[in-house]
């Protein structure tokens, strides 16, 4: 497919700060044990299903992809900007980082065990969203996991809502709305968890972690 209209904004404007990313949110898993214990419980689903390897798409300087390593998981790493690769290269030697885009990812069909995606589709348009659904499903082995976080909006009402992010324009999701365009793909939800903001968080949003099953 041609490439996301959104991609090209957003590749330079990581580009631009992929250094002060990198320094500022290397620990980021610290202070969110929610969110470790959902990255393990993604690691279990995935570990039992097989041995299949386990694509961090959008991962950014790689410190989840070797949080996931840690898991037990055969996890490499996906971003579209080469400098956010280049960091995660230096920190992460042993790992497999590539510069790509999440529509196109170059895989065959049916080859992961498992995708995150972990604010990786904040920045996408929201119609575009359904090819890059697409290509997760398409790479995702049968019986593969689907791991998704983003933040959500406040009501079922809402398919989807814009906001000022410090480094491009971002869209946070109705959790229902996401759902169903997963199960439109073959993807069906086996569980969500909805973490409310903490008071000294910056953005009072909610945040969702989807996780889905392809059949």
């Amino acid at each position: 497919m041609t490439e996301l209209a959104s991609l090209p904004a957003t590749r330079t404007a990581y580009d631009a700060i992929a250094p002060v990313y990198a320094e500022r949110f290397s620990d980021s898993l610290r202070d969110v044990p929610l969110e470790r214990a959902l990255l393990s419980a993604f690691a279990e689903l995935v570990r039992a299903g097989g041995d299949g390897e386990v694509g961090d798409l959008g991962c950014g300087p790689g410190y989840v992809t070797a949080h996931l390593r840690g898991l037990g998981l055969r996890a490499f790493g996906v971003d579209a900007s080469p400098a956010m690769i280049g960091l995660a290269r230096e920190a992460h030697p042993g790992v497999r980082f590539e510069v790509g885009s999440t529509a196109a990812l170059g895989l065959a069909d049916g080859t992961l065990g498992g995708v995150l995606s972990r604010w990786s589709l904040i920045h996408t348009l929201p119609a575009e969203v359904p090819a890059v659904l697409d290509e997760f499903a398409r790479v995702l082995a049968p019986g593969g996991h689907l791991l998704l976080s983003l933040a959500a909006t406040d009501g079922p009402e809402h398919e989807t809502q814009s906001y000022d992010h410090a480094v491009t324009t971002a869209y946070r999701w109705s959790p229902d709305r996401l759902a169903a365009l997963l199960a439109e793909r073959g993807l069906r939800e086996s569980a969500r968890t909805v973490i409310e903001p903490r008071p000294t968080d910056k953005r009072q949003f909610r945040t969702l972690h989807l996780l889905a099953r392809k059949a």
